[in-house]
Formats: structure tokens, C-alpha cells, sequence
């Protein structure tokens, strides 16, 4: 069993002295309320969901296009809170569906919407096709499901952000640095908070959950010793998603205060210790040959064959953070999270132009990359794409 913790560099769960100040009034909310979860069987999804059914709300329903992820969210639950009083239900349906808007339509009374679906990879803007997915999926669903949770009803809507938003080079960054400034044009109609995240570790898909997969499948670890990152265990995502969507007010951004100097790690770093904690040795190799080669016969020496390379690829960036020298931000309101404070500042032009941008290239039934990046530097002045003509899919 892997201990989470001392591999990104910490002793203590981050939010722990938040939460615990904060129970008696989140216990109250939650107990109290109704939820919808929209990608509720993601990584993050799945810590939201526990740490509201674990507070006994009188209605929590989950949403999520993936149903094998949702039987394992269910049978998870089950095996560890069991039952509620409340009325708990999942379903596996695409938010932009017909079904779903039956859903919404038949029983879409809710306090609390929070939205954790989301195209996160950087690698999904290798192509034109996956990119206009994450368009649609981080930008154009959050803000159709934000109207419905509105019509409905619901009190408060939450959305994850993702630190990459800050000053973007990437354009899944820049999707939800988009995304961000749709919420504050919805901000009008209904309350909205949000979230930047660290790298969520272990999390589906991530580069720590490939370490995993690659021992499980006897294969070398590969990753880049020029890369930092901040990082959160699955429950901390889950702390806070809940704080910010139960306590933030309206167009407030949280994100964790985390140390450059402390918390800022390579992900070659956390493979060593990885591989450390795991029992074996780390053994450096100068090629994906020889890595391939050495991964029959070094685990049975306790060693595990490893390539660590400087990275190339587009729109990676060196160092993640949390807020941009513009923004107001007030850090002493928690103990272990900061938050942006936002006026209703948006460009209702430029939204226009990108609503209407997009809609013409699916008309068209074809578009290029080249063209989506053009409007993104149009929305956001300060994108700065970095396009290497490498991409992850074509390494190890």
C-alpha cells in the first residue's frame, strides 16, 4: 500500500485544521441538502461524493459518462460508509445528452450542483478533434449545466478549475481560464465558487497512476526531472471542492497555500521515492531500449529500470501556480487555503465571438488546430502557447 504523503513532501494532510474548524457548519449544510455531482466517478469526482455521503445529505445523485467508474464509486461507498437515510442514486449519462437533460427535467431539484467532469490532459490538444471534445466538455457543458442548476433552483453552483488556468501555455489551461470567465458571466444569475488545483496524486490517468500501472505490468518508469509540480491527495481534492462550493462566496477561487520552496517537487523525484517505498532500487537508463531491455531481469536484483529525460513537449510548463500577479488574493481566512476574490469583470463581446467561432467550425463539420489556438489567444491575452510539435503520445 502505497503512503501518499511522504512522496509529494508532506507529514500531514493539508486541509485537516480547515476541516475540523468548519465541521459543525459544513456537518449542518450537507446533512441538510440536496447535491448533484456531475462527474462524480472521476478521481476527484469519487472524494467529493464520499465526503458528502458521508455527512448523510438528504439527496445526493451522481452523474458520470463512465459506468464502470460508477459501480466502483457505488461498491466503494458501500463498503465503507454503507447506507444513508437520504436519497442516493448514480447515473451514467453524457451531461450533453438528452437523457441527462430528462434527468434534469424530471427530478433536477438540487441546493448544490458542483461540476468535477473535465477533459484535464494536456495531451488531449494533440489533435483538433479531442481539442474541440475539451472545448465542449470544460467550457460549454459547465456553462448548460450551469442555466439548468439556475432554472432548478439550486442555491450555489461549483465548478474545478485547475492551476494550469494561471497564465496558461497549454490549452487545456487555457479551456479553463475560458471556462473561468463564463462562471463569472453565469455569476450574475447564481452564486458560482471554483477551485485551482495542484496535480491530484494517484488520480486516473496521472502520471503517479502510471507508476502504478507500469510495476503492475512489469515496465520501466519514464518521466521528466525538469517538470515541478504541486501536488494533493485524492481526500485533500475532495476537502476542497466541498469547502469552497459549501463556504465560498460568489465568484471566489480557492486553491491549497502550498510552498514553492516545501512543496514544489519533479516527477522524477517522486518516482524515486516511489520506487524506494515500493522495495526497490531506482536504476538509471540512458534510453527506452535499454529500459525495455533491463525490466525482465533488474526487478529480481530490486532494482527497477528507470529513464529520466528533460521534457520537450508541448504546452508543458516548468512550475505551476495558483494565482497571477493581478489578482486579489486574501490568505488569511483558512489556514491552509487561499482564496481570489473576483469582481463581475467579463467581456460579453469576446464571449460572443467565441460562442459564435466555435459554432461555425462544427458547422463547417472540419477545423484545425491552428484555428482554435488563434481564438484562445483572442479570449486570453495572456495565453502563451508553447507548441514543440512533441507530444506525450510519442514517448514512453
Amino acid at each position: 500500500m502505497i503512503s501518499i504523503l511522504p512522496l509529494i513532501g508532506r507529514e500531514q494532510e493539508l486541509f485537516a485544521d480547515d476541516m475540523n474548524s468548519q465541521a459543525t457548519t459544513i456537518n449542518e449544510i450537507v446533512s441538510n441538502s440536496k447535491f448533484l455531482v456531475l462527474g462524480g466517478a472521476g478521481s476527484i469526482g469519487q472524494a467529493v461524493t464520499k465526503e458528502i455521503f458521508k455527512r448523510n445529505p438528504s439527496k445526493l445523485h451522481v452523474v458520470d459518462i463512465s459506468e464502470n467508474n460508477l459501480v466502483e464509486l457505488v461498491r466503494d461507498i458501500r463498503s465503507s460508509e454503507g447506507y444513508i437515510a437520504g436519497d442516493f442514486k448514480t447515473f451514467a449519462l453524457d451531461i450533453n445528452s438528452i437523457e441527462y437533460d430528462a434527468l434534469i427535467n424530471s427530478d433536477g431539484d438540487y441546493d448544490y450542483v458542483l461540476n468535477l467532469s473535465a477533459l484535464k490532459h494536456v495531451r488531449s490538444e494533440k489533435d483538433p478533434f479531442t481539442l474541440m471534445r475539451m472545448i465542449d466538455v470544460n467550457i460549454f457543458n459547465t456553462d448548460k449545466s450551469i442555466v439548468q442548476a439556475r432554472m432548478g433552483g439550486a442555491s450555489k453552483y461549483f465548478c474545478v478549475s485547475t492551476d494550469k488556468a494561471t497564465n496558461p501555455v497549454n490549452m487545456m489551461g487555457a479551456s479553463k481560464r475560458i471556462m473561468e470567465t463564463f462562471l463569472m458571466r453565469r455569476s450574475t444569475e447564481i452564486d458560482i465558487s471554483t477551485a485551482r488545483f495542484a496535480n491530484v496524486a494517484f488520480s486516473d490517468g496521472s502520471l503517479l497512476h502510471g507508476f502504478n500501472q507500469r510495476l503492475l505490468k512489469q515496465q520501466p518508469i519514464v518521466a521528466p526531472n525538469d517538470i515541478r509540480r504541486f501536488f494533493i491527495t485524492p481526500k485533500e481534492s475532495g476537502e476542497l471542492c466541498l469547502l469552497s462550493c459549501l463556504l465560498g462566496e460568489n465568484r471566489d477561487i480557492f486553491f491549497p497555500k502550498l510552498s514553492e520552496h516545501l512543496h514544489l517537487l519533479t516527477f522524477a523525484d517522486i518516482a524515486k521515492n516511489y520506487l524506494i517505498q515500493r522495495g526497490f532500487e531506482p536504476y538509471l537508463c540512458h534510453s527506452e531500449e535499454e529500459a525495455r531491455r533491463l525490466v525482465s531481469d533488474l526487478p529480481r536484483q530490486g532494482k527497477w529500470p528507470c529513464l529520466f529525460t528533460q521534457s520537450n513537449t508541448t504546452g508543458e510548463k516548468e512550475y505551476e501556480e495558483f494565482f497571477s500577479d493581478t489578482e486579489q488574493v486574501v490568505t488569511d481566512q483558512f489556514k491552509s487555503i487561499g482564496i481570489i476574490k473576483n469582481e463581475c469583470r467579463f467581456n460579453e463581446d469576446m464571449l460572443t465571438v467565441f460562442e459564435n467561432e466555435i459554432a461555425a467550425m462544427k458547422k463547417r463539420g472540419l477545423w484545425k488546430k491552428t484555428e482554435i489556438v488563434d481564438l484562445f489567444n483572442k479570449v486570453v491575452p495572456e495565453f502563451q502557447h508553447l507548441e514543440t510539435g512533441t507530444y506525450l503520445d510519442s514517448k514512453m
